[in-house]
């Protein structure tokens, strides 16, 4: 039986302010997530010197449930895996070459996630005030708004203030249209077979299976509802929808990282393609996929994509 995904996701944005020229790196997701997570853990741990897995306060503490998310001690999925899909996306907005003294990034959190959000908020806050990226570039966090679906967004963090009533929402699924085009706007990076997916071996079958099990494993972890649907049925069909007039490219990119001491690889696609006729099935996921991305390195921004609604297909 088919069952829709439901994914209750509160969405924010943070604008910081800053003097002088805007040092960050392209795709600057990478540094956000970083100093973030410093920060975090700064901010909520009483155990020093204690690796998280070792630690008696693992399961009640929010470093760990955000940042390294490790499937809980009676997982029945991912239990061989160090770690589950983050609850989180850090997605800057604002591109870093225009003359501006103030920068966006969007955060969404997933299901019950957004209950640790005075901490994500103190967080962001530390790091920014610790200075970020090479040049130790500072920020200060001036507000936090909170974007709704069907509502007026509202500034919910301002000046130090906080307001309490914050409720995450499951995003209203459109009618599905006849042919999409799905723009790639942060590099795609998954996997089929053991290979990178590049323009040629991109399939749709490879595209909606990695969204499809995001989403199940975002819904598994997160929520207290996870999503329960005939898997089999839909990667069957998926292989029934050819991408149609793709224009992508791979785009070559590397970041740092600290925590493991090496540089990773995280290169992807950009660029955009077509689906067309008979996506009833998928459309769900597609819609979703566009605030939960797909891939690899998701919770720093890669994966993002939008949808364009062809109106003639």
């Amino acid at each position: 039986m088919l069952t829709l995904p439901e994914l209750p996701i509160a969405r924010f944005v943070f604008e910081f302010s800053f003097t002088g020229k805007n040092q960050l790196p392209a795709y600057a997701g990478s540094a956000w997530r970083g100093a973030f997570g410093r920060a975090l853990k700064q901010t909520v741990c009483v155990v020093r010197n204690t690796a998280c897995q070792s630690c008696m306060l693992k399961n009640s503490c929010a470093y760990p449930y955000i940042f390294e998310t490790p499937p809980p001690p009676n997982s029945v999925k991912m239990r061989l895996y160090e770690a589950a899909p983050h609850p989180f996306i850090i997605k800057p907005q604002t591109p870093n070459h225009l003359e501006i003294d103030t920068v966006s990034i969007s955060i969404h959190l997933f299901g019950r996630s957004y209950r640790y959000l005075p901490y994500l908020i103190f967080a962001f806050e530390k790091a920014g005030k610790q200075g970020m990226g090479k040049t130790q570039q500072i920020f200060q966090l001036e507000t936090v708004t909170q974007l709704f679906q069907q509502q007026p967004q509202r500034v919910i963090y301002q000046q130090g203030q906080l307001q309490s009533d914050i409720t995450p929402e499951t995003l209203a699924i459109p009618d599905c249209p006849s042919a999409v085009n799905i723009q790639l706007e942060t590099p795609l990076r998954i996997k089929q077979e053991g290979k990178n997916c590049n323009s040629e071996r991109l399939s749709f079958n490879a595209f909606f299976g990695n969204l499809l099990r995001r989403i199940s494993m975002l819904s598994y972890f997160h929520t207290d509802n996870p999503l329960e649907t005939d898997f089999a049925y839909l990667m069957t069909q998926a292989k029934t929808i050819n991408i149609q007039q793709q224009q992508l490219v791979w785009h070559d990119w590397s970041r740092y990282s600290s925590r493991q001491q090496t540089t990773m690889e995280m290169g992807g696609l950009l660029g955009n393609f077509t689906l067309e006729n008979e996506l009833d099935v998928f459309w769900p996921y597609l819609w979703l996929g566009q605030w939960t991305h797909a891939g690899k390195g998701t919770s720093m921004g890669l994966g993002a994509y939008s949808i364009e609604i062809d109106q003639h297909g």
